[in-house]
């Protein structure tokens, strides 16, 4: 099965009327599926955490499967540093996991942004 995350920009109160509305539906006993979302306080807090560099690490760890850090970043021709720092923010935003054997891995096949332009 495929697994979808949803990236965006939202405040506290906007994520726990998400919470809310899903809390809802299963107190009426509405069929739920599983939603996964990363929301961040603001767009730049986004870009900052998920940078074009960040964004080709995502994806070829998604291409190659679970692997070290250091396998990463002989992949990426990259500094061990510079990868592992990188690692980090992205396991701390959600958007990478670790294996059993603490390999590390990008769970999800898509990855959807949406961004409005007013509240």
């Amino acid at each position: 099965m495929k697994k979808k995350i949803n990236i965006g920009v939202a405040d506290a109160v906007m994520s726990a009327k998400d919470f809310i509305d899903v809390w809802k539906r299963a107190e009426r006993g509405k069929a739920i599926e599983a939603e996964y979302k990363i929301h961040f306080q603001s767009l730049e807090t986004l870009l900052k955490t998920l940078t074009a560099g960040r964004w080709v690490l995502l994806k070829a760890l998604h291409k190659s499967g679970p692997m070290s850090i250091r396998g990463l970043s002989n992949e990426l021709g990259r500094d061990y540093k510079n990868v592992h720092t990188d690692v980090r923010k992205l396991e701390n935003a959600g958007l990478i996991s670790r294996t059993e054997d603490d390999r590390i891995e990008v769970p999800w096949d898509t990855v959807e942004a949406r961004f409005q332009l007013a509240a």
